[in-house]
Protein backbone atom coordinates (compact mmCIF):
# COMPACT_ATOMS: atom_id res chain seq x y z
CA UNK A 1 0.00 0.00 0.00
CA UNK A 2 1.42 3.33 -0.52
CA UNK A 3 1.85 5.80 1.43
CA UNK A 4 -1.56 7.74 1.20
CA UNK A 5 -3.70 4.95 1.59
CA UNK A 6 -1.71 3.88 4.62
CA UNK A 7 -2.71 7.55 6.01
CA UNK A 8 -5.63 6.96 5.07
CA UNK A 9 -6.56 3.26 6.55
CA UNK A 10 -4.90 4.58 9.89
CA UNK A 11 -7.10 7.91 9.92
CA UNK A 12 -10.55 5.35 9.35
CA UNK A 13 -8.75 3.28 11.85
CA UNK A 14 -7.90 5.57 15.01
CA UNK A 15 -11.20 7.14 14.39
CA UNK A 16 -10.03 10.62 13.58
CA UNK A 17 -13.72 12.30 14.25
CA UNK A 18 -13.60 11.14 17.76
CA UNK A 19 -10.94 14.44 18.39
CA UNK A 20 -14.20 15.64 19.34
CA UNK A 21 -14.18 14.21 22.96
CA UNK A 22 -11.41 16.37 23.97
CA UNK A 23 -10.96 19.17 21.50
CA UNK A 24 -13.75 21.47 22.91
CA UNK A 25 -12.51 21.11 26.22
CA UNK A 26 -9.56 22.08 25.12
CA UNK A 27 -10.32 25.39 23.55
CA UNK A 28 -12.57 26.36 26.35
CA UNK A 29 -9.52 25.32 28.55
CA UNK A 30 -7.70 28.44 26.01
CA UNK A 31 -10.48 30.50 26.37
CA UNK A 32 -10.31 30.98 30.06
CA UNK A 33 -6.65 31.60 30.29
CA UNK A 34 -7.15 34.33 27.32
CA UNK A 35 -9.88 36.30 29.01
CA UNK A 36 -7.31 38.86 30.31
CA UNK A 37 -4.80 38.52 27.35
CA UNK A 38 -6.01 40.72 24.18
CA UNK A 39 -2.72 39.70 22.38
CA UNK A 40 -3.77 36.22 22.15
CA UNK A 41 -7.65 36.57 22.11
CA UNK A 42 -7.41 38.19 19.10
CA UNK A 43 -4.91 35.63 17.59
CA UNK A 44 -5.50 33.25 15.50
CA UNK A 45 -1.71 31.29 15.47
CA UNK A 46 -2.38 29.94 19.58
CA UNK A 47 -5.74 28.18 18.77
CA UNK A 48 -4.42 26.54 15.53
CA UNK A 49 -1.12 25.37 17.61
CA UNK A 50 -3.57 24.01 20.35
CA UNK A 51 -6.00 22.23 17.64
CA UNK A 52 -2.71 21.42 16.34
CA UNK A 53 -1.48 19.92 19.28
CA UNK A 54 -4.78 18.06 20.31
CA UNK A 55 -5.27 16.22 17.13
CA UNK A 56 -1.28 15.00 16.78
CA UNK A 57 -1.16 14.39 20.09
CA UNK A 58 -4.66 11.70 20.23
CA UNK A 59 -2.82 10.59 16.84
CA UNK A 60 0.44 9.37 18.35
CA UNK A 61 -1.66 7.53 21.21
CA UNK A 62 -4.13 6.35 18.92
CA UNK A 63 -1.37 4.85 16.57
CA UNK A 64 0.21 3.41 19.75
CA UNK A 65 -2.17 1.67 21.57
CA UNK A 66 -3.49 0.02 18.19
CA UNK A 67 0.44 -0.98 17.77
CA UNK A 68 0.49 -2.32 21.44
CA UNK A 69 -2.85 -4.19 21.07
CA UNK A 70 -2.27 -5.37 17.96
CA UNK A 71 -1.92 -9.13 19.12
CA UNK A 72 -4.62 -8.76 21.24
CA UNK A 73 -7.27 -7.29 18.66
CA UNK A 74 -6.15 -10.30 16.38
CA UNK A 75 -8.26 -12.62 18.86
CA UNK A 76 -11.14 -10.32 19.56
CA UNK A 77 -13.52 -11.07 16.94
CA UNK A 78 -14.81 -7.31 17.71
CA UNK A 79 -11.40 -5.46 17.04
CA UNK A 80 -9.73 -7.91 14.19
CA UNK A 81 -10.44 -6.14 11.19
CA UNK A 82 -8.13 -3.00 12.75
CA UNK A 83 -5.80 -1.98 10.23
CA UNK A 84 -2.70 -3.77 11.87
CA UNK A 85 -4.65 -7.10 12.57
CA UNK A 86 -6.04 -7.30 9.13
CA UNK A 87 -2.85 -6.44 7.25
CA UNK A 88 -4.25 -3.12 6.36
CA UNK A 89 -0.89 -1.49 7.65
CA UNK A 90 1.88 -2.71 9.23
CA UNK A 91 3.06 -2.41 12.70
CA UNK A 92 6.61 -0.72 11.19
CA UNK A 93 4.23 1.81 8.97
CA UNK A 94 2.23 2.43 11.84
CA UNK A 95 5.01 3.56 14.40
CA UNK A 96 6.63 5.42 11.66
CA UNK A 97 3.36 7.19 11.28
CA UNK A 98 3.15 7.60 15.10
CA UNK A 99 7.07 9.02 15.54
CA UNK A 100 5.72 11.80 12.43
CA UNK A 101 2.78 12.63 14.84
CA UNK A 102 5.07 12.91 17.74
CA UNK A 103 7.48 15.22 15.64
CA UNK A 104 4.62 17.78 14.49
CA UNK A 105 3.50 17.82 18.20
CA UNK A 106 6.75 18.91 19.52
CA UNK A 107 7.40 21.50 16.54
CA UNK A 108 4.06 22.86 17.33
CA UNK A 109 4.79 22.93 20.89
CA UNK A 110 8.56 25.06 19.79
CA UNK A 111 6.53 27.52 18.07
CA UNK A 112 4.66 28.69 21.09
CA UNK A 113 7.71 29.57 23.02
CA UNK A 114 9.06 30.93 19.30
CA UNK A 115 5.97 32.97 18.45
CA UNK A 116 5.09 33.56 22.05
CA UNK A 117 8.05 33.01 24.89
CA UNK A 118 6.02 30.33 26.56
CA UNK A 119 8.35 27.28 26.64
CA UNK A 120 6.56 25.65 28.73
CA UNK A 121 4.77 23.40 26.21
CA UNK A 122 7.71 22.10 24.85
CA UNK A 123 9.48 21.30 28.11
CA UNK A 124 6.12 18.86 28.66
CA UNK A 125 5.55 17.48 25.18
CA UNK A 126 7.26 14.49 25.71
CA UNK A 127 5.97 13.84 29.44
CA UNK A 128 2.62 14.57 27.94
CA UNK A 129 3.19 11.86 24.81
CA UNK A 130 4.85 9.20 26.94
CA UNK A 131 1.42 9.17 29.05
CA UNK A 132 -1.31 8.93 26.61
CA UNK A 133 0.96 6.69 24.79
CA UNK A 134 1.55 3.79 27.69
CA UNK A 135 -2.44 3.56 28.42
CA UNK A 136 -3.03 0.52 26.47
CA UNK A 137 -0.68 -1.42 28.51
CA UNK A 138 -2.34 -0.39 32.23
CA UNK A 139 -5.08 -3.03 31.34
CA UNK A 140 -2.21 -5.54 31.39
CA UNK A 141 -1.93 -4.71 35.12
CA UNK A 142 -5.27 -3.13 36.85
CA UNK A 143 -8.71 -1.94 36.15
CA UNK A 144 -7.89 1.73 37.03
CA UNK A 145 -6.63 1.63 33.54
CA UNK A 146 -9.83 3.88 32.75
CA UNK A 147 -8.62 6.27 35.04
CA UNK A 148 -5.54 6.76 33.46
CA UNK A 149 -7.00 7.28 29.99
CA UNK A 150 -9.52 9.66 31.73
CA UNK A 151 -6.78 11.51 33.00
CA UNK A 152 -5.15 11.49 29.22
CA UNK A 153 -7.94 13.53 27.65
CA UNK A 154 -8.31 15.71 31.11
CA UNK A 155 -4.53 16.98 30.53
CA UNK A 156 -5.96 18.45 27.68
CA UNK A 157 -8.28 21.73 29.69
CA UNK A 158 -4.92 22.60 31.75
CA UNK A 159 -2.28 22.46 29.04
CA UNK A 160 -4.29 24.45 26.80
CA UNK A 161 -4.39 26.75 29.41
CA UNK A 162 -0.74 26.64 30.24
CA UNK A 163 -0.21 27.17 26.92
CA UNK A 164 -2.19 30.28 26.59
CA UNK A 165 -1.04 31.53 30.00
CA UNK A 166 1.05 29.46 32.66
CA UNK A 167 -0.49 30.73 35.28
CA UNK A 168 -4.27 30.00 34.51
CA UNK A 169 -3.22 26.79 35.21
CA UNK A 170 -3.95 26.78 39.07
CA UNK A 171 -7.01 28.38 38.67
CA UNK A 172 -10.05 26.31 40.10
CA UNK A 173 -12.22 26.27 37.09
CA UNK A 174 -9.56 25.28 34.92
CA UNK A 175 -9.03 22.61 37.70
CA UNK A 176 -12.39 21.62 38.13
CA UNK A 177 -12.93 21.14 34.34
CA UNK A 178 -9.74 18.78 34.18
CA UNK A 179 -11.46 16.58 37.04
CA UNK A 180 -14.89 17.02 35.33
CA UNK A 181 -13.76 15.64 32.32
CA UNK A 182 -11.57 12.73 33.99
CA UNK A 183 -14.70 11.35 36.04
CA UNK A 184 -16.49 11.10 32.80
CA UNK A 185 -14.28 9.84 30.15
CA UNK A 186 -13.56 7.29 32.70
CA UNK A 187 -17.27 6.76 33.25
CA UNK A 188 -17.37 6.21 29.69
CA UNK A 189 -14.74 4.08 29.34
CA UNK A 190 -16.36 1.29 31.85
CA UNK A 191 -18.73 1.67 29.46
CA UNK A 192 -17.14 0.64 26.21
CA UNK A 193 -15.30 -1.97 28.66
CA UNK A 194 -18.59 -3.32 28.58
CA UNK A 195 -17.97 -5.09 25.31
CA UNK A 196 -15.38 -7.15 25.80
CA UNK A 197 -16.00 -8.70 29.00
CA UNK A 198 -15.27 -11.86 28.02
CA UNK A 199 -12.56 -11.55 25.79
CA UNK A 200 -10.68 -9.71 28.61
CA UNK A 201 -11.06 -12.32 31.01
CA UNK A 202 -9.92 -14.92 28.37
CA UNK A 203 -6.74 -12.69 27.88
CA UNK A 204 -6.23 -12.17 31.41
CA UNK A 205 -6.83 -8.38 31.04
CA UNK A 206 -8.34 -5.77 33.71
CA UNK A 207 -11.34 -3.56 33.59
CA UNK A 208 -13.68 -2.66 36.06
CA UNK A 209 -16.31 -5.02 34.16
CA UNK A 210 -14.24 -7.76 34.73
CA UNK A 211 -13.25 -7.33 38.13
CA UNK A 212 -16.82 -6.45 39.43
CA UNK A 213 -19.10 -7.43 37.06
CA UNK A 214 -21.36 -5.90 34.46
CA UNK A 215 -23.97 -4.85 36.79
CA UNK A 216 -21.31 -3.72 39.46
CA UNK A 217 -19.26 -1.46 36.66
CA UNK A 218 -22.25 0.19 35.42
CA UNK A 219 -23.00 1.49 39.29
CA UNK A 220 -19.49 2.48 39.21
CA UNK A 221 -19.65 4.32 36.04
CA UNK A 222 -22.94 5.80 37.47
CA UNK A 223 -21.11 7.21 40.36
CA UNK A 224 -18.67 8.46 38.39
CA UNK A 225 -20.43 10.60 36.36
CA UNK A 226 -22.35 11.87 39.30
CA UNK A 227 -18.91 13.09 40.33
CA UNK A 228 -18.37 14.76 37.33
CA UNK A 229 -21.45 16.50 37.62
CA UNK A 230 -20.48 17.89 40.84
CA UNK A 231 -17.62 18.90 39.56
CA UNK A 232 -19.51 20.85 36.32
CA UNK A 233 -21.41 22.63 39.19
CA UNK A 234 -18.30 23.56 41.03
CA UNK A 235 -16.67 24.77 37.45
CA UNK A 236 -19.72 27.43 37.14
CA UNK A 237 -19.48 28.68 40.19
CA UNK A 238 -15.66 29.26 40.56
CA UNK A 239 -16.18 31.32 37.12
CA UNK A 240 -19.25 33.50 36.84
CA UNK A 241 -18.30 34.53 33.32
CA UNK A 242 -19.37 31.32 32.43
CA UNK A 243 -23.05 32.56 32.39
CA UNK A 244 -26.22 31.10 32.68
CA UNK A 245 -25.72 29.69 28.79
CA UNK A 246 -23.27 27.48 30.72
CA UNK A 247 -25.94 26.27 33.64
CA UNK A 248 -28.10 25.09 30.86
CA UNK A 249 -25.89 23.29 29.34
CA UNK A 250 -24.67 21.37 32.70
CA UNK A 251 -28.62 20.37 33.22
CA UNK A 252 -28.17 19.36 29.18
CA UNK A 253 -25.30 17.21 30.47
CA UNK A 254 -27.06 15.40 33.27
CA UNK A 255 -29.99 14.61 31.41
CA UNK A 256 -27.59 12.87 28.13
CA UNK A 257 -26.17 11.26 30.94
CA UNK A 258 -29.20 9.90 32.15
CA UNK A 259 -30.15 8.72 28.64
CA UNK A 260 -26.62 6.97 28.23
CA UNK A 261 -26.84 4.78 31.07
CA UNK A 262 -30.08 4.44 30.70
CA UNK A 263 -29.47 3.11 27.10
CA UNK A 264 -27.25 0.35 28.73
CA UNK A 265 -29.24 -0.64 30.93
CA UNK A 266 -31.73 -1.53 28.08
CA UNK A 267 -30.21 -2.38 25.56
CA UNK A 268 -26.82 -3.47 26.26
CA UNK A 269 -24.07 -2.85 24.04
CA UNK A 270 -25.76 -3.33 20.56
CA UNK A 271 -26.04 0.42 21.19
CA UNK A 272 -22.85 1.69 21.43
CA UNK A 273 -22.21 4.33 18.30
CA UNK A 274 -25.23 5.73 19.79
CA UNK A 275 -24.01 5.56 23.56
CA UNK A 276 -20.36 6.41 23.11
CA UNK A 277 -19.74 8.32 20.28
CA UNK A 278 -23.21 10.30 19.40
CA UNK A 279 -24.09 11.24 23.15
CA UNK A 280 -20.64 11.85 24.26
CA UNK A 281 -20.06 13.84 21.27
CA UNK A 282 -22.71 15.79 22.12
CA UNK A 283 -22.15 16.39 26.05
CA UNK A 284 -18.06 17.52 24.48
CA UNK A 285 -19.67 19.96 22.03
CA UNK A 286 -22.45 21.55 24.24
CA UNK A 287 -20.27 21.87 27.18
CA UNK A 288 -17.19 23.40 25.28
CA UNK A 289 -19.68 25.46 22.82
CA UNK A 290 -21.59 27.52 25.50
CA UNK A 291 -18.81 27.79 28.11
CA UNK A 292 -16.94 29.89 25.36
CA UNK A 293 -19.89 31.75 24.78
CA UNK A 294 -20.82 32.34 28.04
CA UNK A 295 -16.89 33.49 28.21
CA UNK A 296 -17.84 35.95 25.18
CA UNK A 297 -21.03 37.35 26.40
CA UNK A 298 -23.54 35.73 24.85
CA UNK A 299 -26.63 34.81 27.16
CA UNK A 300 -25.71 37.20 29.99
Amino acid sequence: MNLAGSLRAAAVDIKLHHSIFALPFALLGACLAAMDSISVKWSVIPWALIIGCMITGRTVAMLCNRILDASIDARNQRTAQRAIPSGAISKRAAGAMALGMAMLFILFCVLFGVLHQNWWPLWLAVPVLAWMAVYPLLKRWTWMCHGWLGASLAISVPAAALAVRPDAVAEPVVLWLAAMVLLWVSGFDVIYALQDVQVDRRDGLSSLPVALGESGAMWVSAGVHAAAMGCLVMAWISEPRLGAIFQWAIVATGVLLLIEHATVRTWGTTRMALTFFTINGCVSVVLGASGIAGLAGIGR
